[in-house]
Order: C-alpha cells, then sequence, then structure tokens
C-alpha cells in the first residue's frame, strides 16, 4: 500500500520550525558527504517560457530516499496555476518499495523558506530586525515566515511588479505573522532599510542595484536557478562574503555567479562556503556586523528528502493521507 498526501495533509501537519531543523541537518550532511545527490537533470520547456526538473537524494543518517519532479512556468498565472508545481515519491532505503507520493509544491516552498531560515541564523547579524523581500508569490511567503523563526523581526517591506499581489501579501502576512509588513513601491527603499534581503522572484535580471546595499546586510537569493538568469547583479557578487547550498549544483546552475565568472569579474574561489560547512564548524559564519553575506541557493533534492520523510512521519503518526494499491 502506497499513502497519497494532499497539500492540504502536509499544511495540517508540517510546522516551520521542524523544517528549519530538518534543512539544519541536510545541509550539514551534505558537506560532511553523508548524502548521495546527483546534480539534477532538466528539460527546458521554452515554448511554454518553463522547466522541468527530477530531482533524486538519499541520506545515509535516516534513510531519507526521494525523488521530486517540479517544474517552474513564469506564465502559470495565465492559467490561474502556481508557477512552481511538484510531486515527490518516497521510497522505503532497506528494500526500495514506494512508501508515498505527496504534493510537492508547498513541501518546496517550506523547504526553500527554512533553507533561507538556517543561512539566516547563521550569516545576519544577530540583532537585525527589518527584512526585505522582493517578490509576493507562495516562496516570498515562507520567506518571511522562515526569517521570523530565526531572528526577532519587527518591521518588513515587500516589493512586487505587481502591486495589487504586493497590498494583498503585505495584508495577509502581517496578519499571520503579527508584524508590520509595508508594500513599497521603491526597490532602493527596500534595500536600504532591510537588515535581510530575500529574493524570491521570477525574474531573469537583477532586481536592485549591489550599490544600495548598507554594511551588514544579510541577502538570501533563491529566486534564479539557471545559468542565463539572475536576480542579483555583479556589484553585489562582488561585494559579498557568498555562501552556497552547494559548490556543484551553484557552479552548474546559478546564473548570478555564472554570467560574473564568464565575463572575468570574479573566480569560483570567491565563493567561501557551502552552508553546511558552516553548520557543521568547519568554516565560521559571520564574523562583524559590517560584512554583507549572501546565500545562494538553488534548491537541492536533499531538502526534499529531509522533508519528506518527516511528513510521512507525522502523517503516519496524525493517521492523515489516503493508502492506495498501485
Amino acid at each position: 500500500m502506497v499513502l497519497i498526501i494532499s497539500r492540504e495533509d502536509i499544511e495540517k501537519i508540517l510546522t516551520m520550525e521542524e523544517t528549519i531543523n530538518e534543512m539544519e541537518m541536510a545541509f550539514k550532511n551534505l558537506s560532511l558527504g553523508k548524502v548521495i545527490m546527483p546534480v539534477r537533470s532538466n528539460i527546458p520547456l521554452k515554448k511554454y517560457n518553463g522547466i522541468i526538473y527530477y530531482m533524486p537524494a538519499y541520506i545515509e543518517e535516516n534513510d531519507a530516499l526521494a525523488v521530486k519532479v517540479v517544474s517552474v512556468h513564469s506564465e502559470n498565472y495565465k492559467y490561474n496555476l502556481p508557477t512552481t508545481q511538484a510531486t515527490i515519491l518516497l521510497n522505503e532505503a532497506k528494500t526500495g518499495r514506494l512508501l508515498a507520493i505527496m504534493e510537492g509544491g508547498y513541501i518546496t516552498a517550506m523547504r526553500t523558506g527554512a533553507a533561507s531560515g538556517v543561512a539566516t541564523k547563521y550569516l545576519a547579524k544577530k540583532n537585525a530586525k527589518t527584512a526585505g523581500i522582493f517578490g509576493a508569490g507562495i516562496q516570498a511567503r515562507t520567506q518571511l515566515w522562515a526569517l521570523t523563526k530565526v531572528r526577532d523581526i519587527e518591521r518588513a517591506y515587500v516589493y512586487d511588479v505587481k502591486k495589487d499581489v504586493m497590498e494583498k501579501y503585505a495584508e495577509e502576512m502581517s496578519k499571520k505573522l503579527g508584524i508590520d509588513v509595508k508594500p513599497v513601491t521603491d526597490p532602493k527603499k527596500l534595500v536600504e532599510e532591510s537588515e535581510i534581503i530575500c529574493t524570491a522572484t521570477t525574474s531573469k535580471t537583477p532586481v536592485f542595484n549591489g550599490e544600495w546595499l548598507v554594511e551588514g546586510t544579510h541577502i538570501n537569493g533563491i529566486g534564479a536557478h539557471t545559468p542565463d538568469a539572475r536576480e542579483l547583479d555583479t556589484i553585489t557578487i562582488k561585494r559579498s562574503k557568498i555562501v552556497v547550498d552547494s559548490y556543484e549544483a551553484c557552479l552548474k546552475e546559478a546564473g548570478e555567479l555564472i554570467i560574473p565568472i564568464n565575463e572575468g569579474e570574479i573566480t569560483k574561489e570567491k565563493i567561501y562556503a557551502e552552508l553546511g560547512e558552516i553548520i557543521a564548524g568547519l568554516k565560521s559564519g559571520r564574523i562583524n556586523d559590517e560584512e554583507i553575506t549572501l546565500f545562494k541557493s538553488v534548491g537541492l533534492a536533499v531538502q526534499d528528502a529531509a522533508t519528506a520523510l518527516k511528513v510521512y512521519e507525522k502523517a503516519l503518526e496524525n493517521r492523515i493521507g489516503k493508502e492506495v494499491k498501485l
């Protein structure tokens, strides 16, 4: 029997605190060599301004074994569908049997937000109280949610090219998190007023000018994940202490790094560390309140495997989901 776990089921049982804990251990295990994770394969669907990824991973420590199929279609708003859609298959490592099929879009949003939460925990100023979010979609919501779990955020700003979407985000997140979330029409104001910045857009070109950054800012760049796309400009990259989710994945997929490397503006040695190295204590995180830090993530299958196993365990515990025979 296979357990089918819906998005509604997952929303009932998965907390941000748990997801942040799972991400912290997942990144640590990855950097310590305790994860088997091929770089994801993809099929570009240029005809539809989309791309689909196939992402497998196995975590030896807890036997989390899963594969996610995820699509990112930037024009899905035309069809009243989310930009990112996904399905995850969870297998039993001991036998290979299929344990569960679960909706992966919400898990993707949660684990992506949680990854930024972990990065912020280690890289942002300890007393940071203001945050700025570029983008106002599902990913942008979990980004801000995660930040409030690792820092005492009192005020946040949001910028999006769609004014109505931005205003709705500000209203909803203010109520959800109990903080003041303000929509802004000037991206420069957001950058200058925010101690922590998250970019969670579908933009293929930089969303702000790196010269606007104030010393001590921490940035989570999570929207761009192809070699030809970047939310952050070369100025930002050159000014920042760069931490990545994976050296291999980012050097293959992160346009923020690939483009300036190809232009001769930086070398790959500009990358300071993997996040897991900092978590494991192999490298230090933020060393003072003046440096600008950047966490660049393209999203990893290990994040999905870790979260999927947690969801499965909680579904069994709470007797949630539907068993079917394939």
